[in-house]
């Protein structure tokens, strides 16, 4: 899998600007490619914990991806104070099968970013990397 450098970036600004509190946000792209991100906000009812993307925010980036003929590949979300690896409430709560899900965690000093596709029942690791 490829992400474009500056996707990427915009993920980890977010994550960071976010804090203490967990980001999220979609990933657009093509099968084999994330080429852009789109911000949203999280509307759960304890954003320190877990995340919940704003339905609004949810609609306008399918329909930005539609526009640029791209579509919603997966998503990003944060750990503020944990590893980058999926939380029970992110196994509870994902329901996209084959999406991914890119996770950032900033409980080290730099910070850890992976990439998972959700198979409906787990979730498994997927190797990328940064393009451009």
């Amino acid at each position: 899998m490829e992400i474009v450098r500056t996707a990427l970036d915009d993920i980890v600004a977010h994550a960071q600007g976010s804090a203490p509190n967990e980001c999220c946000g979609l990933l657009l792209g093509r099968n084999d490619a994330i080429v852009e991100t789109v911000r949203a906000a999280n509307i759960a009812d304890d954003p320190r914990r877990r995340f919940l993307i704003d339905p609004r925010d949810h609609i306008v980036g399918r329909r930005r991806a539609r526009d640029r003929g791209l579509a919603v590949v997966g998503f990003y979300h944060s750990h503020p104070a944990s590893p980058a690896e999926p939380s029970p409430a992110d196994r509870a709560e994902a329901g996209y099968a084959d999406h991914l899900y890119m996770i950032v965690g900033l409980a080290a000093n730099a910070p850890e970013v992976l990439l998972f596709r959700f198979d409906g029942g787990n979730f498994r690791a997927v190797p990328f990397v940064t393009v451009g």
